[in-house]
């Protein structure tokens, strides 16, 4: 009796796990198998899935079983099912063992994953260890192995995400939907080296009109600050003003004050700024 009854759960557990693939697959991929998780031994329609649910997560690199939608048999990974030959995917690689519809995938040796291509429109950069986009060929600053790290907004992986990795001038990564998403809250700088995201001349210009139509009061004109460059790493003395201090080297205004100001003409005393008040019945000017 005991034997049935856990011979029903198998079968439960086993239903249940079907029931998450179809022959679309699933959310993040299109395949008609469910891969044989190398760790658990369960069925799972992609490691994402298997990760989603389980407090492991699936190494695709050693998956060595899928299991075919259409006639359950289980067998060696594959593209084609050895059974009733159905096709698991429109693409399939036998390193990642990446079974999806065709998006022009390639599978980039230095990289050690998949990409989507085509491949013709991307090169690997050896220094950044990732690949990148032809038109960033000799167009970009290079930071060793900057994949590697986890994106600096929503600090996860970069390298093996399947969203796409947006480049700062700076050489930094974000994910794309972090860098967006960074603009629509206004913010502008990299949060990694405060380098400006992109190129903000015109927003400097304008900052330049807004402080040539309001001057500083009559006190501070002609006080100055010593900046530090967040764009060019410049160390200067420069006006001060409230609405921003310019770079003296690149024109930025992405620069931040270092120590207090610097009084060069400290404002005179004049009869009207002389001051009465009364002390012990005494009339006192200061």
């Amino acid at each position: 009796m005991d034997s049935l009854k856990t011979a029903s759960k198998t079968n439960e557990e086993y239903f249940s796990v079907i029931k998450m693939a179809s022959p679309a697959g699933c959310e993040h991929y299109v395949r008609s198998c469910l891969l044989k998780a190398p760790c658990c031994g369960k069925l799972y329609v992609c490691r994402l899935c298997h990760d989603a649910e389980e407090n492991h997560q699936m190494d695709r690199f050693k998956v060595r079983e899928v299991q075919c939608n259409e006639c359950h048999t289980v067998q060696q990974a594959q593209q084609t099912c050895q059974q009733c030959n159905v096709q698991f995917g429109e693409y399939y690689c036998d390193i990642c063992h990446l079974f999806d519809k065709d998006k022009k995938q390639y599978h980039c040796q230095p990289c050690g994953i998949c990409r989507i291509g085509p491949r013709e429109k991307y090169f690997h950069c050896e220094k950044c260890n990732l690949c990148l986009a032809q038109d960033l060929r000799g167009n970009h600053k290079c930071v060793e192995n900057v994949s590697r790290q986890n994106c600096p907004v929503c600090m996860e992986d970069i390298h093996t995400s399947r969203i796409g990795a947006h480049v700062l001038p700076c050489g930094h990564l974000l994910h794309k939907t972090c860098f967006d998403d960074m603009i629509r809250t206004g913010a502008y700088r990299c949060p990694l080296c405060m380098h400006s995201a992109w190129n903000m001349q015109d927003q400097w210009e304008q900052i330049d009109q807004e402080i040539a139509q309001s001057p500083m009061p009559t006190e501070y004109r002609g006080a100055t600050v010593r900046i530090i460059c967040n764009d060019c790493q410049a160390h200067c003395t420069v006006p001060f003003h409230v609405l921003g201090m310019k770079c003296g080297g690149c024109g930025s205004y992405n620069t931040a004050q270092d120590g207090g100001l610097i009084q060069q003409n400290p404002p005179q005393q004049t009869e009207l700024s002389k001051v009465k008040f009364v002390q012990h019945g005494l009339c006192i000017e200061i």
